[in-house]
């Protein structure tokens, strides 16, 4: 591939923009479907690298922190909520983005938001994949501090310029690093928790009868109710767009074939919506241990929602302290190393594609992986971790909008209604440039529910923002697509390629074309025919990725009628 690379980048009928490009071939192909002849990968080492990815300990803050603001009861009925809500809605998504093998921004350009519209929703994942790398590495600069003794300000420097290197080379070495670190992770995680429960039996009614502290470590007594149970899930649906990282992983499935698919099944189900289990149970944990140091630790209350703190008291109860402390070290930096290369690769898929649509040039991934650690960077320095709830609450307003506007287009639009096209489109030329029935959903429930999280509509309702995201982003995609009559989701029906689109078993064909702009060979699904002739008149084809970058716009296919 870097001969190819070096040949056609030599020629000077090749726009800058397109040579560049081209290097996208090497960098987990940022901007395009995943062809068949890249995906090498078995369903067990996909679905593995994309868990991985949920090593991370802000769920044990986020579920301690509910927990001490509203009771163990609201909490634990949030967290449920949380996870109904993710795997009902992160199904449909998954199961698109294995089948097609596309990410999360290609299925949504065509699930009602068209080429450009999808801009909107890139931007609201790259959001999400910088908080929680800056979430990830503030606990992880905690834990250099105490096991290390190097100052917060230092480490948040060190927990995320570690990240780099390791983002570089994509997925190849981002399925190596998570297959091998699982196990160690899982016994260090779970190993305290079983002590736990069998050393402190009397812990768990504790637990239970937990109802929340102020911020002076006062017993509030606050018994289960709706509100509180809402407020609890708000700040966990705010990772909701996690499930975009997943299919960052999931779009490297290989094909469905009845041999397969099984695994296939099991794979794209369990590392697809069944992350939320995990993260659950996570949470769940998390409120868990920082009731027992707010109830045997003396100033518990203080640390009791910082990760690294709450498996340092489990291991100082088992062993020395030296010892104690190491480990404890050791979890937080691999479970932190694990994650955060998730977010940085995903965050880079994001800023890159987004980029690259609008302005037709393509500066490399690597950019915005730099890019995006440096905001999260700010966001550590500027002490984010104190005012964690208050901003994923916040954060959970856009997240479920885009998504719950996606799953909704994928359910009713194209199984029931029909009106969407059930196969995803996200080629340029095909797709309208913004289509309203996703992007004008995502505005409406994504700024209602901001102004009830506000209180602009009273403080009554304030603490149900994120139901009212969801049931607009339910609503709205289907009285916009019936109003519209779905005129705006495909600007043309026909790419102008005879081969068919998929093979005898509905996966994406492995049949290539000639790319007349690069002069490299792609596979059927990321290929349209050009606009403009060959030499002789004769038909010729274009690369998705040629044509991203195709700033005069001479190869876009002219709209049907």
């Amino acid at each position: 591939m870097t001969e190819q690379l070096d040949a056609v980048t030599s020629r000077t009928a090749v726009d800058v923009g397109e040579r560049d490009a081209l290097k996208e071939t090497l960098e987990d192909y940022t901007l395009r479907f995943a062809p068949r002849s890249y995906r090498k990968w078995g369903p067990a080492v996909v679905a593995t690298s994309a868990l991985g990815g949920i090593a991370y300990l802000a769920d044990f803050s986020i579920g301690a922190n509910i927990g001490i603001a509203n009771g163990t009861g609201n909490a634990l009925w949030g967290i449920l909520f949380f996870a109904v809500v993710v795997v009902i809605t992160g199904y449909p998504l998954a199961y698109y983005a294995a089948r097609y093998n596309i990410d999360l921004d290609l299925i949504t350009r065509g699930s009602g938001f068209g080429y450009y519209g999808s801009v909107l929703t890139n931007l609201i994942f790259a959001s999400f994949t910088f908080i929680f790398f800056a979430l990830e590495g503030s606990i992880m600069a905690q834990g250099l501090e105490l096991g290390l003794s190097i100052p917060l300000p230092v480490g948040y420097l060190v927990s995320s310029v570690l990240i780099i290197p390791l983002v570089i080379f994509g997925m190849k070495v981002l399925a190596k690093l998570q297959v091998w670190t699982t196990p160690l992770w899982l016994i260090m995680m779970v190993g305290p928790f079983l002590y736990l429960l069998i050393a402190h039996p009397d812990s768990v009614e504790t637990f239970l009868s937990f109802s929340g502290v102020d911020s002076e470590g006062n017993p509030l007594g606050k018994g289960v109710s709706f509100a509180g149970v809402m407020l609890a899930a708000g700040v966990c649906l705010s990772l909701i767009a996690q499930i975009a990282e997943q299919i960052d992983y999931l779009r490297f499935m290989p094909p469905k074939t009845p041999d397969n698919k099984r695994r296939w099944w099991t794979a794209v189900l369990l590392a697809g919506p069944g992350w939320v289990l995990f993260g659950a149970i996570k949470q769940v944990v998390g409120l868990f241990l920082a009731v027992y140091l707010i109830a045997n630790v003396s100033g518990g209350f203080g640390f009791a929602n910082q990760p690294v703190h709450q498996f340092l008291v489990i291991y100082e109860d088992m062993m020395p302290h030296w010892l104690a402390l190491t480990l404890a070290v050791i979890l937080v930096v691999i479970s932190q190393i694990k994650i955060n290369v998730t977010n940085a690769y995903s965050g880079s898929l994001a800023w890159t594609n987004s980029f690259t649509r609008v302005t037709k040039t393509y500066p490399g991934r690597l950019v915005f992986v730099i890019v995006n650690v440096a905001i999260a960077v700010i966001l550590m320095e500027a002490d984010m971790f104190s005012f964690l709830n208050s901003l994923l609450n916040f954060y959970a307003n856009c997240g479920i909008a885009w998504i719950v506007v996606v799953a909704t287009d994928i359910v009713v639009n194209k199984y029931l209604l029909k009106l969407s096209p059930l196969a995803p489109e996200f080629r340029r030329g095909m797709l309208y440039d913004v289509n309203p029935v996703g992007f004008v959903s995502v505005i409406v429930a994504a700024g209602a529910s901001i102004g009830v999280f506000f209180g602009v509509f009273g403080e009554t309702i304030k603490p149900y923002s994120p139901l009212v995201a969801a049931a607009l982003g339910l609503v709205l995609p289907p009285l916009i697509a019936i109003a519209t009559k779905g005129k705006y989701y495909l600007r043309r029906t026909d790419d102008g390629i005879d081969l068919p689109m998929y093979d005898e078993y509905g996966n994406p064909s492995d049949a290539k074309l000639l790319c007349c702009v690069t002069g490299i060979e792609f596979e059927r699904p990321d290929m349209i025919a050009s606009a403009v002739p060959g030499p002789n008149g004769e038909k010729q084809y274009i690369s998705s990725l040629a044509l991203s970058c195709d700033k005069t716009g001479e190869h876009v296919l002219p709209a049907q009628k």
